[in-house]
């Protein structure tokens, strides 16, 4: 890259960081995402775009799951994994797993990544002063929850002394057990909670598409009215409609923005933030 072409980047970054100074972002990073490719160590390169938009003055949360990795667990252990209606069956054996995964193996290990570059980063999970109070899904889904309420004090507190919290999405009941949760809907709860200016899911496809097969249809800008009418023509379908709806609540909830990005592409959060082109879908709730 030219010295002139540096020059441009940061010029047409400018605007976005004033933009953005001061407001909280809460990304939720997926497992897909987090096991990258074999170009480039993702988690590295994510931890560096997060700890750039600390650096600038935003106010990042990161949600994560780890489905990939609690399944690889799992098969380790010989503990058969079901699931129905795409969420994971959670019996008592499940629910220690998760915990041991999100809470022991993939928390730190973002953590440890941010804090590389600079010990910003906090990790915390949805247990912790009952961040994520939920309530059971079903009986027949075992120790699967959906939240009641987030209580976004510790996040909060975490954010007001300039930190950057990271949040693993086991939730807990009114009598301390601990639930499995879903992590698009906990990070689209968070970001309402916490009157995000955006909440952007990181994931292993580039967006949105009008045609599914057709990589050239990515969707750029689409609104809740529009997304809810592309559900029911069935153009989003399957797995892609939790993630699709967690948006659709967040920003009909208060947040400006929502945003389906590839996170296996490289420093794809600041293209989606600092560039006029962006990097995937961004879903609003007014006029596209």
């Amino acid at each position: 890259m030219s010295e002139l072409t540096t020059a441009q980047v940061l010029v047409e970054a400018l605007p976005y960081i004033r933009r953005f100074a001061g407001r909280t972002v809460v990304v939720k990073y997926g497992g897909n995402a987090l096991a990258g490719t074999s170009d480039h160590d993702a988690l590295a390169l994510f931890a560096e775009d997060i700890v750039l938009m600390h650096t600038v003055g935003i106010r990042p949360v990161v949600v994560h799951g780890g489905g990939p990795q609690i399944n690889e667990m799992l098969a380790r252990l010989n503990i058969e994994s079901s699931f129905s209606n795409g969420l994971r069956v959670t019996d008592a054996a499940t629910m220690e797993v998760v915990q041991m995964v999100l809470n022991g193996q993939v928390n730190p290990q973002i953590v440890s990544a941010i804090n590389t570059h600079g010990n910003v980063a906090v990790g915390l999970s949805g247990e912790d002063g009952r961040t994520l109070q939920v309530t059971p899904r079903d009986p027949s889904l075992g120790f699967v929850g959906d939240i009641e309420k987030v209580r976004p004090h510790v996040i909060e507190g975490l954010l007001h002394d300039g930190f950057v919290p990271v949040l693993s999405t086991v939730g807990v009941d009114s009598h301390g057990q601990p639930y499995n949760v879903n992590a698009d809907t906990a990070a689209g709860a968070i970001a309402e909670a916490l009157g995000a200016e955006k909440i952007i899911y990181l994931t292993d496809i580039a967006g949105l598409r009008s045609n599914i097969d057709d990589a050239s249809s990515l969707i750029q800008r689409i609104t809740v009215n529009e997304l809810s009418a592309l559900i029911e023509n069935g153009t989003v379908s399957g797995g892609m409609i939790p993630k699709v709806e967690s948006c659709m609540q967040a920003v009909r909830g208060g947040v400006k923005s929502a945003h389906i990005l590839d996170g296996r592409i490289a420093h794809v959060l600041l293209l989606e933030l600092f560039t006029d082109q962006g990097a995937g879908t961004m879903i609003t709730g007014g006029v596209s």
